[in-house]
């Protein structure tokens, strides 16, 4: 599959600078969403590329470097467990999107976003732009983007894991499993959990 199909019919449609853009973390109990925003050079090779999600995470970590090392330019952008609460997670999704757009140095006029939102009450990607469903496993940008996105937020949960060990943040990095629930009924929810996913405790 060509994953540089709407990378060259942005270049045709007459934008210059293109990033790809997502987002890690929408679904856990606990952490901030991520977001990385992307600008390849067209036609990079980067063997094994894809959708984050479907890549295991060793094939994830040796991305990362290559994807930071190679591309024109890179930035990564979140937003904490208490802004997701105070807005709603749609709306730091996009916020996370749009944050990490605008640290890019080299300013894109075209931004390829993947899903099908780009806008919650909140935040809104104001960027010119295109949403494209399932973009991750479409676009080169935006599946670099992806592995960005998940490998900085994984590491983040690493981190956090230090600061509340009881919650085991290192082994399931916020999502709902079965020790996640197990230790939220044991402990509580500590200060990075998202109360607003926490109803069903």
């Amino acid at each position: 599959m060509d994953l540089w199909n709407y990378e060259r019919q942005a270049l045709e449609e007459g934008h210059a600078v293109i990033c790809g853009c997502d987002e890690a973390g929408a679904g856990p109990l606990a952490g901030p969403v991520y977001a990385a925003a992307v600008i390849l050079p067209l036609g990079l090779e980067l063997p094994g590329l894809d959708d984050s999600k479907k890549l295991p995470e060793r094939r994830r970590e040796a991305l990362f470097p290559k994807i930071q090392e190679q591309a024109l330019d890179w930035a990564v952008a979140w937003v904490p467990a208490d802004e997701i609460d105070r807005t709603d997670i749609l709306s730091a999704r996009m916020r996370a999107m749009e944050l990490a757009i605008g640290k890019l140095r080299l300013r894109p006029d075209f931004a390829l976003i993947d899903g099908n939102r780009d806008r919650g009450r909140s935040a809104a990607i104001t960027t010119c732009h295109r949403c494209i469903v399932k973009g991750d496993g479409l676009s080169a940008s935006i599946a670099a983007a992806s592995v960005l996105a998940k490998v900085s937020r994984d590491r983040a949960m690493e981190e956090l894991d230090r600061l509340y060990p009881q919650y085991g943040f290192a082994r399931h990095k916020g999502y709902g499993t079965s020790l996640h629930y197990e230790m939220l009924r044991r402990y509580g929810p500590s200060p990075i959990h998202r109360r607003s996913f926490l109803k069903n405790l």
